[in-house]
């Protein structure tokens, strides 16, 4: 039955997970926000954090109660048989016994030995809210990214078709061009050719769609499904802003406000009292201990409670633990802890160095993603230009198809870079937005 009851437990648990799951799948559009907040509270890294977070709560509270006495209570039973020699005749005795004690200790000084253990439990528990905001950060950019994926692949699949379409007008202009013999096979085929090839690009890039689709549920851990689709921002306004960013102010503001860095700097404050923990081992340390005992023999003459009432014994003393030779383990100990502490600065020092050399890249992206962007949009706009007029001499037999599809494809090109260039530039304000501590949205 208890099997049952737990097999029972268990689906029932997985069945709300999957029903969740159906319910988040059914929602027909996903903004930003939402595909953040939903993989921060999926995520196993992140859930991981927080159960962390969760072990240094605990600790932390076992740190303060080494402040508070100790109490303890023991009762015993003993049976005890005694070989005797009476009237020329030998054999065993028994007897019985009980003894009840009630102690207590508590420790008086320690060189604030435990007083530094619950400040180190307490920093740890700073720390580790800093470690899962970083951890959520992580996430949240990756989710970011894997968005913007997708609605890259999406414009991607949206030009191959406004490709298409126009190819397959210009395939049954060159059609009706051929049946009057206005055009050459070789021409026609070459238009055929081209609409073949736009079309396997449209094929790849619905490829892409769908890869990128399933990167960002996979982020997000949800199940891939067909049904799931996101909301199509306005992103006109995110375009060039003409940026010119200072590394020294962003840095600045990064470290004042970056989860990482005050990580780091609470985990060398922790590790600074590693020493002193060690250093504690080096002196005496004095407690208190306090005690009632009682007890009953049946040796003895008196009733039960009669015996256990006059034989009490109360006790009371202190306790003076004085080091003279440990085998170098506090030494060890106190050298371990400079080590752990140059060690802890090295790291902090990393740490500010990596979110420095981020935050330069972020600055040179933004800038040069200004300038490709800008060339990109102008080299679009004379292609596109340069592609019209083609058009139309193609239409009216001026030039051949060589010409015309070498034009098409220039547009093609550049129509690409263009996106790419977009989303580069889009992608480069929110890492920088990111970094001056700007929520991340669209």
């Amino acid at each position: 039955m208890r099997k049952l009851i737990l097999i029972s437990g268990f689906c029932l648990t997985v069945g709300i997970n999957h029903g969740m799951s159906i319910l988040a799948q059914q929602d027909s559009t996903w903004t930003l926000q939402k595909c953040i907040s939903y993989a921060l509270t999926r995520n196993i890294q992140v859930r991981k954090s927080e159960l962390s977070n969760q072990q240094y709560l605990v600790n932390a509270g076992e740190a303060r109660a080494q402040q508070f006495p100790s109490a303890n209570a023991s009762v015993s039973q003993n049976f005890n048989w005694t070989k005797s020699t009476a009237a020329g005749e030998s054999g065993l005795t028994a007897s019985n016994g009980s003894n009840y004690s009630v102690n207590t200790g508590v420790t008086i000084f320690n060189a604030s030995r435990l007083t530094t253990l619950i400040k180190q439990a307490e920093l740890s528990i700073e720390g580790g809210k800093y470690s899962l905001e970083t951890t959520k950060e992580s996430i949240s950019l990756s989710i970011l990214d894997a968005y913007l994926q997708i609605l890259y692949a999406e414009e991607q699949v949206h030009n191959s078709e406004k490709q298409i379409e126009s190819t397959t007008s210009e395939l049954n202009l060159a059609e009706e061009r051929l049946a009057l013999q206005a055009i050459s096979q070789s021409d026609y085929a070459q238009v055929k050719s081209q609409l073949a090839s736009e079309k396997l690009t449209l094929a790849n890039s619905q490829s892409q769609l769908v890869i990128a689709k399933v990167t960002l549920e996979q982020l997000m851990e949800l199940p891939v499904s067909d049904n799931f689709n996101i909301v199509h921002p306005d992103l006109t306004e995110s375009l060039n802003q003409n940026r010119l960013p200072d590394v020294k102010s962003v840095y600045e503001t990064a470290l004042a406000i970056k989860p990482q860095i005050k990580n780091a700097a609470i985990n060398k404050e922790i590790a600074s009292l590693d020493e002193k923990v060690a250093k504690a081992g080096l002196f005496p340390v004095l407690s208190a201990s306090a005690g009632i005992s009682s007890g009953f023999s049946s040796l003895n003459n008196g009733s039960y409670f009669g015996q256990l009432n006059n034989e009490i014994y109360p006790s009371a003393g202190f306790m003076l633990s004085i080091p003279i030779y440990q085998k170098k383990q506090v030494k060890t100990s106190i050298a371990l802890a400079k080590i752990g502490y140059q060690n802890a600065e090295l790291s902090e020092f990393d740490t500010k160095n990596t979110l420095r050399k981020s935050i330069e890249q972020a600055c040179v992206d933004v800038r040069s993603a200004q300038i490709k962007y800008e060339a990109s949009k102008e080299n679009y706009s004379a292609t596109l230009e340069a592609e019209v007029l083609s058009d139309e001499k193609f239409k009216q037999g001026v030039i051949n198809s060589v010409d015309y599809l070498v034009s098409k494809t220039n547009l093609i090109v550049a129509e690409s870079d263009l996106l790419q260039s977009k989303y580069n530039l889009i992608v480069s304000y929110k890492i920088l937005d990111f970094y001056m501590g700007i929520p991340l949205s669209l």
